[in-house]
């Protein structure tokens, strides 16, 4: 195969997902996604394996400082451009990402990663290895978090590189069902191929 045609086969697959995706980029999806939210993933975000875990995370946190967020973030973004590290395997050892990777399982496809993140902003587990670990400078804690109980974030739909599929972020509060308290927040990646299916 020449290379021309390399390209040729990748400009016709890049126009195919080009001509896919509008109807979905305009928000087509948004209605569904929190459909989605109510029916799929809020029923599970009061679960102690969540709960514990972000309160746990925040006690331990309480005291850290922009530039020790910054730092943790700097080690992540190193490991996770190495393929691994001490930071990362701690994070997807603890039983917080057991359990999202066992949400991850149980819906056949439909999401395609799912991370918790604390009242700061920074991951305490998740069910696939993030890029960053600190997602409090990003829309999926500050529309969420920062909003209150009520609050969430869908982002628009992006081809997926690695699975070729059209996904959007779904991201809402984690509230401590004691009290009421916003707590945390959660992302999780939604395959928008399979919704309404």
């Amino acid at each position: 195969m020449t290379i021309a045609t390399l390209r040729v086969g990748s400009i016709a697959v890049a126009l195919l997902l080009a001509l896919s995706a509008p109807a979905m980029a305009a928000g087509e999806h948004e209605p569904m996604m929190k459909d989605l939210a109510a029916s799929e993933v809020k029923p599970w975000l009061a679960n102690d394996a969540i709960v514990a875990a972000v309160k746990a995370q925040n006690a331990k946190n309480a005291g850290l400082t922009q530039a020790d967020i910054d730092a943790l973030d700097k080690t992540w973004r190193a490991e996770a451009k190495a393929g691994g590290g001490a930071m990362i395997s701690a994070v997807l050892g603890n039983a917080l990402s057991a359990y999202l990777s066992e949400r991850k399982a149980a819906s056949a496809g439909m999401f395609t990663e799912i991370f918790v993140m604390d009242a700061k902003g920074l991951n305490v587990g998740q069910s696939d290895v993030t890029s960053d670990y600190w997602q409090g400078d990003e829309a999926k804690w500050q529309k969420t978090f920062l909003v209150g109980a009520n609050g969430i974030d869908i982002s628009a739909v992006e081809t997926d590189e690695s699975t070729q599929t059209l996904q959007s972020q779904l991201s809402l509060p984690i509230v401590d069902p004691a009290n009421g308290d916003v707590i945390g927040a959660v992302t999780v990646g939604v395959n928008v191929e399979m919704l309404g299916g």
